[in-house]
């Protein structure tokens, strides 16, 4: 059986989708990339901390992290100020060399690759959103509406949100 996916600029397709739950994914796909870089940073963080483990299974699963392996080596040599600029770059879609080492990943490589910089962030290995930080009211609501979503649904709007990150050097 082969699978195949589709997407259009921003937005991935998921044939599982329709109507409203669709709608859903679309409308918080497009308000997540309406946020400040610094606030897609720290949705990316609760989204992975605070909504649950349910996301977190299929990050890892459905990708091959080995490719995201030696980006991650170089984060965790970083210091923090170069890691949260490395970062704010990818969201940012600065070129850089960290920027176009990300772009050529999978869609799902990218997930994974999230997911495993929130965990070297709880481990203290990676800068964490600061403590003090104060998501924006636009970025709590687009944290509540992922949420609010089933956990595929969560995935796709993660999936469309880290997907056009960084820089793909091969478009």
């Amino acid at each position: 059986m082969t699978y195949t996916t589709s997407f259009t600029p921003g937005i991935i397709s998921n044939p599982y989708l329709s109507g409203n739950a669709a709608d859903a994914v679309s409308a918080t796909t497009a308000s997540f990339k309406r946020l400040s870089v610094d606030d897609q940073l720290a949705v990316l963080w609760y989204a992975y901390t605070e909504i649950g483990r349910s996301i977190t299974p299929a990050a890892p699963g459905a990708a091959r992290l080995q490719f995201a392996e030696g980006l991650l080596e170089q984060f965790k040599a970083m210091s923090y100020d170069e890691q949260l600029k490395a970062m704010r770059d990818l969201a940012a879609n600065v070129n850089t060399p960290i920027s176009r080492a990300y772009g050529v990943l999978s869609v799902n490589t990218k997930l994974a690759f999230w997911y495993q910089l929130a965990e070297l962030m709880k481990q203290g290995l990676v800068v964490p959103v600061p403590a003090d930080y104060q998501l924006s009211a636009e970025g709590r609501q687009v944290l509540q509406a992922i949420s609010a979503l089933d956990m595929g649904q969560q995935i796709t709007v993660l999936r469309n949100a880290v997907v056009k990150m960084g820089v793909d050097p091969l478009a």
